[in-house]
């Protein structure tokens, strides 16, 4: 690294940004049982097994409220036809309540098999890095230090918005992997919902919440990879221009750049919702 303090600046930021990158590339494509040890995803095991014993309570009671208001007499509800009706009924919300756990887990699979197929589709296995081109430090060390003034401030508050962007773009991801959790955790409840008609609506917005969740990863791994492709083509420097208008262009289009990206991790959420209908 060059021991000039304007190109660290720069240097240092953009490997902030490329830290949190490859970050963010390995907690899309691991799973909640394997982050951080495992040790949250059995705390959220044992509050899922808790919370079955609620969960079959209220599969009584909300069977019971849809057996009311679906029946409008006791021989309609001695019928064959509606006997079997609500016996299946309450035979898939008792199998969601006690394999709950395994069908969540089978759907986030699905998902991350399909991120998979995104990543190698794309034909990368590792997130490009941003670099500072050389053009950029040789402009740079070449300036004398009433010169490097400028630029120090250019570079300062470059690289403010950069370490700002990165971990607001950190946090949506982290904050995909708690909601996980919460939804796993907390599975037991809405699905109980399944055994009365009137109800089971809470229970098929609550998975199409879940695979929504689910499939933020896949949104943001499309947005990481096409952020990749104009990292592999940095922002054109114009080797004749003054230093401090190569680096000016070249932080504003940097920037420019990772505001696409982070709007898009962040805008993740929105676009899974309006795909599922939500």
């Amino acid at each position: 690294m060059s021991d000039n303090w304007v190109v660290q600046n720069l240097q240092n930021a953009l490997d902030t940004w490329n830290g949190k990158l490859g970050e963010i590339w390995t907690l899309i494509t691991q799973s909640p049982e394997s982050f951080k040890g495992g040790e949250i995803w059995q705390v959220v095991v044992n509050i899922h097994g808790a919370l079955q014993a609620i969960g079959y309570a209220l599969l009584v009671l909300f069977f019971l409220t849809g057996l009311v208001r679906t029946c409008g007499s006791f021989a309609e509800a001695k019928r064959p036809e509606q006997v079997v009706r609500l016996f299946v009924r309450f035979a898939i919300a008792k199998g969601a309540i006690t394999y709950g756990m395994e069908l969540m887990l089978a759907l986030l699979a699905v998902v991350q098999g399909t991120i998979s197929t995104i990543m190698n589709a794309a034909g990368l296995g590792v997130i490009q890095e941003t670099v500072l081109p050389s053009e950029i430090v040789d402009a740079i060390e070449a300036c004398s230090f009433v010169d490097s003034i400028p630029l120090w401030a250019i570079t300062l508050i470059g690289g403010l918005f950069v370490w700002v962007l990165s971990f607001v773009m950190i946090l949506s991801v982290y904050g995909r992997f708690f909601r996980m959790y919460m939804y796993t955790a907390i599975a037991p409840i809405p699905l109980s919902t399944f055994a009365g008609a009137p109800s089971q609506s809470v229970g098929i917005s609550f998975l199409k919440s879940y695979a929504a969740v689910c499939l933020e990863g896949a949104i943001i791994v499309l947005a990481c990879i096409i952020f990749s492709v104009f990292a592999a083509s940095p922002p054109v420097v114009n080797p004749d221009a003054e230093a401090a208008t190569m680096v000016w262009s070249y932080v504003g289009e940097l920037i420019f750049n990772m505001l696409i990206l982070v709007g898009a991790v962040k805008m993740a959420d929105r676009v899974v919702r309006e795909m599922m209908g939500l």
